[in-house]
């Protein structure tokens, strides 16, 4: 895992890979609670013996807002000398592919910009690809902004 010192050097790795995260499994569990979480109990994510009929999957998918929401799970990198981090939010979020329950996802980040922010902050705008294990083509891509602050 790529280890930044402090916020301030977010602005020399402009252009860069930040890195990779490990492999996750998306589990019909963490579906499951997600939909608990979120009140979105539509058939396609929790109904496993009809998505095997009608899903070209054959299986349940996770919530596309599920996967959007791991990114903030799935480290990639960590910043020594800050105080704290705020998601700020997301310029671009698109759901490319469905997610089958039982796949494994990872996080691949790459920084677009990095701006000086008041109270000691840095805002970035990293390029989130949400990958699915055994396909080419992902899952997410979102530009997603964090203010860290030093």
């Amino acid at each position: 895992m790529r280890v930044i010192s402090n916020p301030a050097e977010f602005k020399d790795l402009i252009g860069q890979e930040l890195g990779v995260s490990d492999w996750v499994d998306v589990t019909q569990e963490r579906i499951n609670t997600f939909a608990e979480a979120t009140g979105d109990f539509q058939w396609i994510h929790l109904d496993e013996a009809r998505a095997q009929k009608e899903l070209p999957t054959k299986s349940t998918i996770a919530h596309g807002f599920l996967t959007l929401s791991m990114v903030a799970g799935l480290p990639v990198f960590t910043v020594e000398k800050m105080t704290n981090a705020i998601n700020y939010g997301c310029n671009k979020v698109r759901f490319t592919n469905m997610v089958p329950a039982g796949s494994r996802v990872r996080l691949r980040q790459s920084l677009q910009a990095a701006d000086d922010m008041p109270n000691n902050g840095v805002r970035i705008i990293a390029e989130s690809v949400i990958e699915i294990e055994g396909q080419d083509r992902p899952a997410m891509v979102a530009e997603t902004v964090v203010i860290y602050y030093s």
